[in-house]
Order: structure tokens, then sequence, then C-alpha cells
């Protein structure tokens, strides 16, 4: 299913860990980023590689907002929507993004150059409001800085 060279990377991951099973999201992150998303027969082929069910691996597939179990696009971009990133500008930068993008939240842009997901917390309220492209961090932010960034990943 994967080339030997992943399969072998996989496997220095996993021996890195005491338990299989705790190698499961730094193996999914792997796969990942090698396929672009988890689909369910990657899901299916960890289960078996980390001997745990189907199940855990869907489960924590489905937990954490930086795995991906659907198609994104070349870029994704994680908008903080807690409090302390709302009252400092975020619906604004939502708003933003979404005309901009023209694409609604969770969505796909049509040229499949961007994905726009929520994120619940970026740990950085002090710095608000906070989004992640491609998982870098970018703080502080205003409209106009949003575009520069925007136009920095073409």
């Amino acid at each position: 299913m994967f080339p030997d060279e992943l399969v072998a990377e996989l496997e220095e991951i996993r021996s890195c860990f005491p338990v299989a099973k705790a190698a499961m999201v730094p193996v999914l992150r792997r796969v990942q980023e090698d396929r672009g998303w988890i689909d369910p027969e990657a899901r299916d082929w960890v289960a078996e590689f980390l001997s745990v069910t189907k199940m855990e691996v869907h489960e924590v597939a489905t937990f954490y907002p930086m795995l991906y179990t659907e198609p994104v696009g070349k870029h994704v971009i994680h908008v903080c929507r807690t409090l302390s990133c709302d009252v400092c500008g975020a619906r604004e930068l939502w708003a933003h993004l979404e005309k901009k993008l023209k694409v609604e939240r969770g969505g796909t842009t049509e040229d499949g150059r961007f994905t726009l997901k929520s994120a619940e917390c970026l740990a950085s309220c002090g710095t608000a409001p906070v989004m992640l492209i491609d998982n870098e961090r970018h703080e502080n932010l205003s409209l106009a800085e949003v575009d520069k960034l925007l136009e920095a990943t073409k």
C-alpha cells in the first residue's frame, strides 16, 4: 500500500515508542503528509500496522483538527474560533477569508488551493486574532496582513 521507504520511516517512528499505540498520532501525521489526507484504506493499514482496532484509529483521526479524514486543499488555513480571538477581530477575519476565498468554513476553494477550517484554540490568546497556514502560526493579524499571507502562498 505504501512505498517501502515510507514503511521503513513509519517503522522507525513506531520504534521510538514503548507501546505501538502511542505512535498513532506521529504515524497518522506522516501518512497524511504523504497522501494529503488520511483515507479509509490508510486508516485500516495503520490499525494493522500498530496492532490496534480500526475504531481506535478512527477516533484519533477524527479527534485532532490537524488530521484530515477528507481531502483538503493544497494549503489549509485554521482560524481560532475562541472568545479571545473573536473579540479581537476573528469574526472580521472569518468574513474576510470567506469573501476573499469564496468559500465557507470547512470548505475548499474551487481551484483546490485553500481549505478553510476552524480551530478550537491555537493557544495564543494574548496575540489574537490567530490563524495557521499549513501549521505555521500567524498572530496579531490585520486584514491587510492576511491578504499578504494568502498572496505569499501562491
